[in-house]
């Protein structure tokens, strides 16, 4: 019998107890990496959609949070994981963006990995203290023009989404800001409420406090529409600045050879945890609008996405780190 037939034979063999296993699915625990640090809006989301998808699946959905190096510890974990349903990821727009910001990476962010489905879409909000005396974009604009090269703003680090989401807005401004990375949004909150720090786009979750009681002023939101936490704030397209738009979303991601049926049933277990309404009133008070698409769209929203961070990266004169 040749080695072929053998393997073959020996496959075949396998089918049984593997479909069975899937089957199965789930019958212990589930890992789920998050690239940042407890206490981040990706983790914040993690927690929220995994809670209740532990209580339909009947397993604990466990958060392991694997923060450092732009989310690429967390990512390396688990493009190096068994595909077999037990380790997945949930990441932010950032996964599409370390291509671009690192010059070389420890897996291939396409190939190693399988989209399940997009979780949420979170817009970044351009934040200022209102102590600086700037109440609109055009403001903001205005004085940066004026003062070319003085203005700074808040970024959650080198190549996060925050700080793409700024460097977008500075190129279709045409203005001249510089980039002061810190190691979270609590650092950059901290300085821009302080007034040492211009502005900052930050997620929504961790200022919506402090926009309510005056101490941060919402000049505007980062993204292609109004955010449902915070109606009354203008895009920054609406304010002056069109082509400035950035989606900032969360997802949940496997190994790339994840079995399609272990996928899909996560990805039905998110829809179902969205549509509670324990999710929903905790995605309301971070200003988080769900969002979701077929695995293969999503897979296919982050082949374009990676391309088009490429060409933002470029036009802003990054130079990726090693």
């Amino acid at each position: 019998m040749t080695s072929t037939r053998l393997a073959a034979l020996l496959a075949a063999a396998l089918l049984p107890a593997f479909a069975a296993a899937q089957g199965n699915y789930p019958n212990k625990p589930i890992r789920v990496v998050v690239p940042f640090g407890a206490g981040s809006t990706t983790d914040i989301i993690a927690r929220a959609i995994t809670d209740k998808m532990g209580q339909s699946m009947g397993q604990t959905l466990v958060v392991d949070n694997r923060g450092g190096a732009s989310g690429t510890i967390g990512q390396q974990a688990v493009a190096t994981a068994a595909p077999d349903g037990y380790t997945i990821m949930i990441h932010s727009s950032s996964h599409t963006v370390s291509p671009s910001t690192f010059a070389k990476l420890p897996f291939d962010t396409v190939a190693d990995f399988a989209g399940v489905t997009p979780i949420t879409t979170t817009p970044n909000v351009l934040v200022i203290s209102p102590a600086k005396g700037i109440k609109t974009v055009q403001d903001l604009v205005a004085k940066a023009k004026a003062e070319p090269g003085k203005m700074n703003f808040a970024s959650a680090g080198q190549g996060s989404a925050t700080h793409l989401n700024a460097e977008k807005f500075k190129m279709a401004a045409h203005i001249d800001a510089t980039n002061i990375p810190f190691k979270g949004s609590a650092e950059a909150v901290t300085e821009v409420l302080a007034g040492r720090v211009d502005y900052y786009f930050s997620p929504i979750a961790p200022v919506i406090g402090q926009i309510k009681d005056g101490q941060l002023l919402a000049l505007a939101v980062g993204s292609p529409k109004r955010a449902s936490a915070l109606p009354d704030v203008p895009t920054t397209a609406e304010g002056g600045v069109p082509g400035s738009e950035f989606n900032f979303w969360i997802g949940m991601m496997v190994p790339a050879k994840t079995p399609r049926e272990i996928i899909n049933r996560l990805h039905d277990e998110v829809l179902k945890a969205l549509a509670s309404p324990e999710v929903k009133e905790r995605f309301a008070k971070l200003g988080a609008d769900a969002w979701t698409t077929k695995p293969e769209e999503f897979d296919a929203y982050i082949k374009t996405e990676i391309q088009a961070n490429a060409k933002l990266v470029k036009a802003a004169g990054l130079s990726p780190s090693n």
